[in-house]
């Protein structure tokens, strides 16, 4: 990643890299204080081997630190703005992180500090959000939204971003891109406790250059929109290191705000974005979709969960753009997948995978065996973009890897087939199907039918605890807004249209799912909420 970042920061220097809330910064500049950074990180003894954690949002300095601390030789940690001070300690526990960048605002620098004072954390850098922000809207927070915003603690081991930017550049580094870590991304924890992928130079490296490959509007000014959260791997593969590529811009926006997004995107006349199903969804559901100016607008690329049929029509109705589906997981640098974004797509697929991936279907029940033709089986990944292992949990990493043939295969723990074409379709989280009476069930089978009924927003089934079937599916719903739709009426519909053991014996009609941190319905959090498991 550190050749890359120097190839293109000395190609492109006076391209416009990031644009804050209207507050551009260059190639150059960006440069300049990952250098500074870097060189500061030095002085304090910090170098190949080590973690830095990252407790950022979306905003400018994420970038200079990110690259800064690749420089080094270190790896990054990235650590999600919406942990606990409980989850925070776990993870900086787990990874052996150092040295840990925040903001001060008051969601993030209480934490921090917290930490730093209760675990083997040894230094706090803390970034200042007004000093990034245009001239006026960092007047505007520091006079009359003081409360956002906490003082930097007094401490031999505090400091300011300004403080420790060193006035040299850094002392070179050898790195071998494949075999030293770039990036300690620890997985969402669908199950268990999260587990750090070791993600190397190399395999964020290819991931970039693999997405790249495929994109037919790669051009001299991409404009990606940065709503994505930069700590999440989507992010960081298809905002971050893909944008770098070819000298693009990233317009970045602290949080997602349907309404900001759109003036964002007509303001810069955003190219391309990457982002979650109910990120569209919010963009469709806010009053200045019609008003929206999208014929800068190519492509927007929907993963991190199944994308609705219903949703991808009406989008691309309302934008003009391209909405395709693809499909990535931490382990795998990000992305493995996705549909052509020119040409013919394969309905309910994720596409083909990426130049230089290569996929198998195994044996549900044995990894050593392939899956039966026309079957179903767990999709298995090879390619350049596969990590290495999980830090610190050699046994799940043997877990997470079978050889076959002199192949070392990533074990996704997604069913799937694979057509004819070579198109992709998920069928299922292992993990998630349902067990009727010995039929597998499959929920996100029932959730496409069910998003195809004209009053529903949002959907997750789960199986509910049955004495008599083991389980049952039961469907919890989300309706249009304006829609007074019944729960049994629903229910009715659904059963009709599919299998005897799929039919639901409950619809819930609720006013909101729960949400993971990056905006994708959270099946795990649900089923914790209503069966307490």
């Amino acid at each position: 990643m550190t050749s890359l970042f120097a190839d293109s920061a000395g190609r492109y220097a006076d391209r416009v890299f990031a644009d804050f809330l209207g507050r551009e910064f260059t190639y150059r500049q960006i440069d300049i204080e990952a250098r500074r950074f870097a060189a500061g990180l030095q002085s304090l003894g910090i170098g190949k081997g080590d973690r830095v954690g990252l407790y950022l949002p979306n905003v400018p300095t994420y970038l200079a630190a990110y690259f800064g601390v690749l420089m080094t030789g270190a790896a990054v940690v990235n650590f999600s703005p919406l942990y606990t001070v409980t989850e925070l300690k776990a993870q900086v526990a787990d990874s052996g992180t150092r040295l840990l960048v925040t903001l001060d605002v008051s969601f993030l620098l209480p934490a921090a500090e917290e930490v730093l004072q209760k675990s083997d954390l040894e230094w706090l850098v803390v970034a200042r959000l007004a000093a990034q922000m245009p001239f006026w809207q960092g007047l505007g927070l520091r006079m009359f939204r003081r409360d956002e915003t906490v003082p930097v603690p007094t401490s031999a081991n505090i400091f300011e971003w300004s403080e420790i930017l060193a006035d040299n550049n850094p002392e070179p580094v050898e790195i071998d891109p494949l075999t030293d870590l770039a990036l300690l991304q620890y997985t969402g924890g669908t199950t268990g406790t999260p587990k750090g992928a070791m993600l190397t130079h190399q395999n964020l490296t290819a991931n970039a250059r693999q997405i790249e490959c495929i994109d037919p509007h790669a051009h001299a000014r991409d404009v990606i929109m940065g709503v994505l959260p930069f700590f999440h791997v989507f992010a960081n593969s298809t905002v971050l290191n893909r944008t770098i590529c070819n000298g693009g811009m990233i317009a970045i926006l602290p949080r997602f705000r349907p309404g900001q997004v759109l003036e964002t995107m007509q303001r810069v006349k955003a190219t391309a974005m990457p982002g979650v199903p109910t990120m569209f969804q919010g963009l469709l559901d806010h009053p200045s979709m019609a008003r929206t100016d999208f014929s800068s607008l190519f492509t927007c690329i929907s993963g991190g969960a199944p994308l609705s049929a219903s949703l991808k029509r009406q989008f691309e109705r309302g934008s003009g753009a391209k909405l395709v589906e693809g499909y990535g997981l931490t382990e795998a640098a990000g992305v493995v997948a996705t549909n052509p974004f020119d040409g013919r797509e394969g309905p309910g697929s994720i596409g083909h995978p990426l130049p230089g991936t290569d996929l198998r279907l195994l044996d549900k029940e044995d990894p050593q065996r392939d899956a039966a033709p026309d079957e179903p089986g767990e999709l298995a990944v090879s390619g350049p973009q596969v990590m290495l292992g999980y830090w610190n949990r050699p046994e799940a990493a043997a877990e997470a890897f079978v050889e076959r043939d002199g192949t070392r295969w990533l074990r996704t723990g997604d069913i799937a087939t694979i057509d004819e074409d070579g198109y992709v379709c998920i069928v299922d989280r292992a993990k998630d199907m349902i067990a009727v009476s010995g039929f597998k069930v499959f929920p996100s089978q029932i959730e496409q039918v069910l998003l195809d009924h004209p009053d529903v927003k949002e959907a997750i089934v789960l199986g509910a605890p049955d004495d008599y079937h083991g389980e049952i599916p039961r469907a919890y719903v989300v309706l249009q807004p304006a829609t007074v739709a019944e729960a049994d009426e629903i229910a009715d519909w659904l059963n009709a249209r599919i299998g005897k053991h799929e039919r639901v014996d409950e619809v819930v009609l609720r006013a909101e799912l729960p949400r993971t941190m990056v905006g994708k319905l959270d099946r795990k959090a649900l089923k914790a909420e209503v069966f307490g498991a």
